[in-house]
């Protein structure tokens, strides 16, 4: 019996021809797992395409629901954003991508995993990582850095010499990557920072601001301890509440961002990202945390939040760190429950307001009119004291500039 191998497969022209080189090169029997995080239109055919390739067997494991609930929501209660402007949509899905590939490859036994990701990517890492967390005995192959095959053209020939159907998707030249999050779009005109994304053709979630309707759009969502549950009053499971936002994000030019960013290799890369759902609930959980969070935690909630998305980034979901600091981000969303109204209005998200059972603001307190718990006369010692150590200063420096005299 042949050793197998799990491939994590796509459908498309690069993960094809791993198929037969696999085979050809290892002598394995090749499974292809395709993990379905809301790329679904792309499936279309694919079990199809795999075994006319040549594999054993193929899995398609739909896991939107788990990605959501266990990967994204508890990504938005941390407020982790990449070099701010990422919402790491890519980063986040190779977690759950790596971990269903493991599963898959301990029920098959297989002694392998291998990807299509090449040497300059980011993706490499993240999958990489996530399979040494999880089973560290399993071998990965990595062909981009093994093989001699160095563009789609050898690819076509490789195929083509062997008598194997060529995957050619319609594609306009972008590089993209998509899941029910964000897609993400590199190549073309953004290889030079210098040149303006052509929105036009590389859009494919919502519009440009410019091009979204001259009328606002007014929503409330309402959160559970962090974690979104109501659109407009209406119940809705994380998918389907993902999905229409992504749909009124799209249509008011929501969640388009333009950024060259730092990749784990240490080369700098630039793409166009558009996550509109996305966008809009880092924005209402943001505006319900200013409302229910206290000063300090919210403070040391912003740090956890860049160390978070850098533990996203570079492929380190399954540490012990991570793990350490969503427990503190689950803490603090135990008082993140309540409703927030937003208007989306040509790109902007602008608050229309915020309530919350949890609320720490007090309108006796934050209003002019003394109340019981504050006297204005209160603030003369407090100042007094917050401002002692600028007072010393002052005339530490007041006596020694006299002295020198």
């Amino acid at each position: 019996m042949k050793d197998k191998v799990v491939l994590a497969y796509s459908g498309g022209l690069d993960t094809s021809v791993l198929i037969p080189w696999l085979k050809e090169n290892y002598d394995y029997d090749v499974i292809a797992v395709c993990i379905n995080v809301g790329q679904d239109a792309e499936l279309v055919g694919l079990e199809e395409r795999a075994l006319s390739m040549g594999v054993s067997k193929v899995y398609i494991e739909d896991v939107k629901d788990e990605f959501m609930k266990e990967y994204v929501f508890p990504m938005v209660q941390s407020g982790a954003i990449y070099e701010s402007k990422y919402y790491l949509g890519t980063s986040i899905a190779r977690a759950i991508i790596a971990k269903t590939l493991v599963r898959i490859a301990l029920k098959e036994n297989a002694v392998a995993i291998c990807h299509g990701c090449t040497g300059k990517g980011n993706d490499q890492i993240r999958f990489e990582l996530g399979i040494a967390a999880l089973a560290p005995h399993l071998k990965v192959i990595a062909p981009w850095r093994i093989w001699n095959i160095s563009s789609r053209e050898e690819e076509i020939e490789y195929l083509e010499q062997r008598g194997l159907p060529v995957p050619m998707k319609k594609e306009d030249s972008y590089s993209r990557d998509r899941n029910m999050w964000h897609i993400s779009h590199e190549g073309l005109e953004l290889e030079n920072p210098w040149n303006a994304p052509n929105y036009e053709h590389l859009l494919k979630l919502g519009v440009s601001p410019e091009k979204a309707p001259d009328k606002a759009t007014i929503i409330s969502l309402t959160f559970n301890q962090g974690i979104p549950t109501h659109l407009d009053g209406v119940a809705m499971e994380p998918s389907a509440l993902l999905e229409k936002l992504n749909e009124l994000g799209g249509s008011n030019g929501i969640g388009i961002e333009d950024i060259v960013e730092n990749r784990v290799v240490g080369m700098k890369s630039r793409g166009v990202y558009e996550t509109p759902g996305g966008t809009i609930l880092y924005a209402a959980h943001q505006e319900l945390e200013h409302l229910t969070l206290d000063r300090e935690t919210y403070r040391y909630k912003q740090e956890v939040a860049l160390q978070f998305a850098d533990l996203v980034y570079n492929g380190k979901w399954f540490t012990p760190l991570r793990e350490a600091l969503q427990a503190f981000v689950t803490s603090t969303q135990k008082v993140v429950t309540g409703d927030v109204k937003l208007k989306l209005y040509k790109g902007n998200i602008i608050p229309q307001g915020a309530k919350s059972p949890y609320s720490l603001y007090s309108e006796s307190l934050a209003s002019f009119t003394t109340g019981d718990l504050y006297d204005h006369k209160d603030a003369t010692g407090f100042i007094t004291l917050y401002g002692l150590p600028l007072r010393v200063r002052a005339l530490m420096e007041a006596e020694n500039n006299k002295n020198n005299k």
